[in-house]
Parts: structure tokens; sequence; C-alpha cells
């Protein structure tokens, strides 16, 4: 089984939003807030480094994919990840023209756990929408809210697979 993780605003955050309700964050993000630019020094979204590992220790390949494209930045999104005891797992970026939809398809997760975008466009910047129809069946899209973290998913890998946002 494999999981297709968004890191930044899915399960890392700029250090300026510790401490900070969503409706903070997303002001700093859309106001750029100096620390959004200052990839080296981000920080876990509550307990992703334990949710993750959790679903690693259970056999589950864990992929990680970042919005960075600049290989410094990509190594200062992969440092983060180590630092913070992320569990190992390929950090991927788009390459040239590709979009985030090409790494998807590219890859076929099983799942793809990514934020709702919401600061920078919403459900229309969501990968999971522009992956093609005949492929996105094969695959289980758990969206959760910008900058509030994965904690409130499933620890165990088939309750995940089951896991529903619509209650």
């Amino acid at each position: 089984m494999k999981i297709l993780i968004f890191t930044e605003g899915t399960i890392i955050i700029h250090q300026s939003a510790l401490g900070c309700d969503r409706e903070d964050v997303d002001k700093q993000v859309k106001n750029e807030d100096p620390s959004v630019h200052d990839f080296k020094n981000y920080i876990p979204v509550n307990n992703a480094p334990d949710k993750i590992k959790a679903w690693h220790d259970q056999g589950v390949q864990i992929i990680y994919l970042t919005s960075r494209k600049k290989q410094n930045e990509v190594r200062q999104i992969e440092n983060v990840l180590k630092k913070h005891g992320f569990p190992s797992g390929k950090l991927l970026k788009r390459e040239g023209k590709e979009k985030y939809k090409d790494v998807a398809e590219k890859i076929m997760p099983d799942i793809i756990i990514e934020d709702d975008c919401e600061s920078i466009g919403g459900i229309n910047e969501v990968t999971f929408t522009h992956i093609s129809p005949k492929k996105r069946v094969k695959i289980k899209s758990i969206p959760i809210q910008e900058f509030d973290g994965i904690d409130h998913l499933p620890n165990s890998i088939s309750k995940l697979k089951q896991y529903s946002t619509t209650g």
C-alpha cells in the first residue's frame, strides 16, 4: 500500500504559525509572512510525524510530495522531515511543467492525503480533482482542512482505507 502525503500546509507549516488558529495562519500565508518562505525552519503540524509513523509501522510505503521545485528548497523540506522524525519515505517534486496530478498519476498511490488548498484557491487547486476519472477511481482521496493537520485520521490502515470525510 502506498500513501501520497502533501507536505506544506498538510503535515508541515511555517514557524510563525505555531500557536495560531487557522484564520491567522491563512492571513500569514496571504500576507506573505517572511517565515512562509523560510522552508528550512518549517515545523510539523501537531503530531503529524507520529501519525505517519503509525501507518509506516504497519508496512505502508510513505511518499511525500512538496510544492517546492528548486533543489535547495526541496532539500530544506527533506531536512525538516528528517529533523522532526517523520518516517522515511521518498520526497517527490514536480519537474519542469509537470503538475501535481501528473506526479500522482505516475505513482498511483492507494491513498492521497492533501489539504483543501483554501489559501490558494480551494477545490480548483486540489490535486485529486485533476486526476483523470479512470485513475481517480483507483485512489482514495482524504482531503483535510489546510493547516489543521492529520491528527484526527485513524492510526489503523484498515480504518484509514474506510475513512470518510462526510461522517
